[in-house]
């Protein structure tokens, strides 16, 4: 006689096999989330402004956490301590800020300490709608705070000021994982417990955005490293993944491009002749497919260039010049 499982059978080992998951990825990672507690220089000395998470690149004191966490926080020659980051085996190491990019909302900081472990970076190219995730963050100190949730939605843009300067973070990822206070600058990690986002924002009541990890926050990243700043070129548009039409498909050969979202009013994209709803197919000889695509080809060497970029206006093909101008922040 074969034996029958209940529903509230099947229920618990669906139950049981979600929570060793999570249990995994936070074991995984939160020694190394930290807490950080910044300060700020004023007249009567220094004095605390505000706290958020951060996420351990290296064993040698790298830190990546949100730009908007350490506000007003020197970097580059001459920085000056920036606060304190306490992990989960309770050591607290000061840190200093090595470089901030509010353009993409990421920041490297530096903790005066070594032997920390590292995150794993994974790939959020390779997110999809619906699977788990787990948000870990260190908004007290010592008592890490896990959630868990899926991805809701992908190709998100989330817009970043620094300054006048005005630019779409894209590609972010939205998620139903409850993000407490003090989690910005933590982690989203898959089911394998590596990194494929830094939490940034709340939108909502049960929706959490995160900053990609991606090729081009990878560069960004590295970049913050070595020179503590950010060099790239603006085109200035929102964009997201599109299927292309099947007449499209046919004649390129391929199933997707992006498609203009937004154009920021007095930018290169507005000059050159781009409009909402526009599709990208190419852009400097390169086939565009993702976002990342673009951002890829926008690094300082694009800077005063001209780009000759293919574009589907309904059933138009276009040939349009794009000339990047330089993202600066302020």
């Amino acid at each position: 006689m074969i034996p029958t499982v209940t529903e509230d059978e099947l229920g618990s080992e669906a139950l049981d096999a979600y929570s060793r998951v999570v249990i995994a990825v936070a074991e995984r990672l939160s020694p190394s989330v930290a807490n950080l507690r910044v300060m700020r220089r004023t007249r009567a000395g220094r004095v605390p402004a505000g706290q958020g998470s951060a996420v351990a690149l290296t064993t040698d004191g790298f830190l990546l956490t949100s730009a908007h966490v350490v506000p007003g926080s020197s970097s580059g020659p001459g920085r000056t301590r920036a606060g304190r980051a306490a992990f989960v085996d309770g050591r607290e190491l000061g840190f200093e800020v090595v470089g901030v990019d509010r353009l993409s909302d990421l920041a490297v900081l530096r903790a005066d300490g070594d032997k920390l472990e590292p995150a794993t970076l994974g790939e959020a190219e390779k997110l999809r709608v619906g699977q788990l995730v787990v948000a870990i963050g260190n908004p007290h100190g010592f008592a890490g705070s896990v959630t868990a949730g899926v991805v809701s939605a992908l190709g998100r843009s989330l817009p970043a000021r620094a300054g006048r300067t005005f630019r779409y973070i894209d590609n972010v990822i939205q998620t139903d994982a409850a993000l407490n206070p003090g989690n910005s600058g933590g982690a989203l990690a898959d089911s394998h417990g590596e990194v494929v986002g830094i939490n940034t924002a709340v939108a909502g009541v049960g929706l959490g955005l995160a900053v990609p990890i991606n090729s081009a926050t990878r560069r960004i990243v590295g970049a913050l490293m070595r020179d503590g700043r950010v060099r790239r070129g603006y085109l200035g548009i929102a964009g997201g993944p599109r299927p292309l039409p099947p007449h499209a498909r046919v004649r390129l050969g391929r199933a997707s491009c992006v498609e203009i979202v937004e154009v920021v009013p007095d930018s290169p994209a507005q000059r050159s002749g781009l409009r909402s709803e526009d599709l990208l197919i190419e852009l400097d000889g390169h086939p565009i497919e993702r976002v990342d695509d673009v951002q890829a080809l926008m690094t300082h060497e694009s800077i005063g260039r001209r780009l000759q970029a293919k574009v589907l206006r309904g059933d138009r093909w276009l040939d349009l010049e794009l000339a990047p101008a330089e993202l600066a922040e302020g």
